[in-house]
């Protein structure tokens, strides 16, 4: 259920670089936050990842998940690239239909 959230959440299309490493990073920590305690992670990770496999070549935010999902499951495990930008006001949903062009 939350995978399938996380997936529709982060299908939202054409992207800046930017705007999808910060939702795809997101994306993964919403994903991992969800998953149970008890779960064996490298199964859950290749099952996000085939899940999410359909929508890789039309959404950028989508491919930065699935490359998080492939390195947090490489060996030797290494730290991820996650950055938390700093809050600050981006302008809301004014300014992202602004900075939006139409194909």
């Amino acid at each position: 259920m939350l995978l399938a959230r996380t997936i529709s959440q982060l299908d939202v299309g054409p992207l800046t670089p930017e705007e999808a490493d910060e939702l795809g990073q997101l994306g993964y920590v919403q994903w991992l936050a969800g998953l149970p305690g008890n779960s064996n992670f490298e199964k859950e990770a290749m099952r996000a990842y085939s899940t999410a496999l359909p929508f890789l070549r039309t959404s950028p935010a989508i491919a930065v998940f699935c490359d998080l999902l492939v390195a947090s499951t490489a060996t030797p495990p290494r730290p991820l690239p996650l950055v938390l930008r700093v809050r600050e006001r981006r302008g809301g949903a004014e300014a992202r239909r602004l900075r939006r062009t139409p194909l």
